[in-house]
């Protein structure tokens, strides 16, 4: 039996994959015991145990890049892990750590490598991370949902295993009528789905409504809309002013979707923001889409894994500033044109990794057999 520790989260694209890495590894007719280190106050505190695994958390948050009083705590917050950190893994003992990002990642990992722990570290953007790039030097394997990763870790390390990505996303043709009576909507029209993350997204939100108000791209669209809690109420009544009623006319507007799967499954035409799992799921589905990156993220990320996409013709980018205008045209663009659809069909799921999650597995546990060769 192996011991090992898997550490980072934050948010939902951290968290789900990290269980997903566990789940691959038990699921390898294995015994090992698996420990998750996260961030108090986070998600994964929640989610975690809620799959099965315990976790210990660490009184730590990310650095702000504005200025903000929060910063004048970051370094004893960082100290305080570091030393929370060190006393986990010392007296957890794991035969290989895993990061996969987040806050809790740099001080576990940094930790294990000073330690001579074999480690693993798990980037999902196609522009890594300033933790990620710092731990490169230390640990034994970098793996990569984005080819060309070379420009930023060392080559000899790398290994592209793609994203792990939720596990009933398989069979989804299958699901087709089922999804249609799930939502209410009706199979003679194309349904457009627009997901702008679980809180919403305000410009994506606002391109939407422009597009409804203009009546493009046509009377036989019909739209199945996560819109964000924060946006929900006001939005509501912004389109029935606008005498577009939710649950009318193919509007359906949803603060928040819990069965993606079943969305996926209805929709002919995806809009979505471009956030490292969002991506691996919609390369996965194989459905056409317009990506319009969060500018409002680290290093401009979305953007960047948005452009990964865009430049093998898998995906049609759309920039955050100029989506209210553009939207409605594109999109009526996109839906006339089959040819281009099934184009962007075929390359979208041509850079699909469904079996992300039994890649990392499989190298986590090659480092468990090679530390301890190395031990012999």
């Amino acid at each position: 039996m192996a011991k090992i520790i898997i550490s980072g989260g934050g948010t939902g694209g951290h968290v789900f994959p990290a269980i997903a890495i566990a789940n691959a590894i038990m699921a390898m007719n294995r015994n090992d015991d698996i420990l998750f280190i996260g961030a108090k106050g986070k998600l994964e505190m929640e989610k975690v145990p809620a799959a099965g695994y315990r976790i210990e958390g660490l009184a730590i948050a990310g650095f702000q890049r504005r200025f903000t009083m929060k910063n004048l705590s970051f370094p004893f917050k960082l100290i305080g892990s570091m030393i929370r950190a060190r006393r986990i893994v010392s007296d957890f003992g794991p035969d290989v750590v895993i990061g996969v990002g987040g806050y809790a990642s740099g001080p576990v990992l940094r930790t294990a490598t000073t330690m001579r722990i074999p480690a693993l570290i798990q980037e999902q953007n196609s522009y890594p991370g300033v933790t990620n790039r710092m731990l490169a030097a230390k640990v034994q394997k970098i793996c990569v949902a984005f080819s060309g990763m070379e420009k930023y870790f060392p080559k000899e390390k790398l290994v592209l295993t793609g994203n792990p990505i939720r596990q009933d996303l398989s069979g989804l043709e299958l699901k087709r009528n089922e999804a249609l009576d799930y939502f209410g909507l009706d199979g003679s029209k194309i349904t457009v789905l627009v997901i702008g993350g679980s809180l919403g997204a305000g410009t994506i939100n606002k391109s939407v409504f422009n597009c409804m108000r203009s009546g493009k791209p046509g009377e036989n669209i019909q739209w199945l809309w996560q819109c964000g809690k924060y946006y929900f109420e006001n939005l509501s009544g912004e389109l029935r002013a606008a005498g577009l009623v939710p649950g009318e006319k193919g509007l359906y507007l949803h603060a928040f979707i819990d069965r993606m799967d079943l969305a996926y499954s209805a929709a002919d035409v995806v809009i979505s923001r471009a956030g490292a799992i969002a991506i691996s799921e919609l390369c996965a589905i194989g459905r056409p889409v317009i990506l319009i990156p969060s500018p409002n993220v680290a290093e401009d990320h979305q953007t960047k894994n948005a452009m990964a996409l865009a430049d093998r013709k898998a995906a049609i980018l759309i920039r955050d500033n100029e989506a209210e205008v553009k939207l409605g045209p594109v999109l009526e663009g996109l839906i006339a044109n089959k040819s281009l659809q099934e184009e962007l069909k075929l390359k979208i799921l041509g850079m699909a990794v469904p079996d992300a999650a039994d890649r990392i597995a499989k190298e986590a546990i090659g480092l468990i057999k090679s530390g301890k060769d190395q031990r012999i």
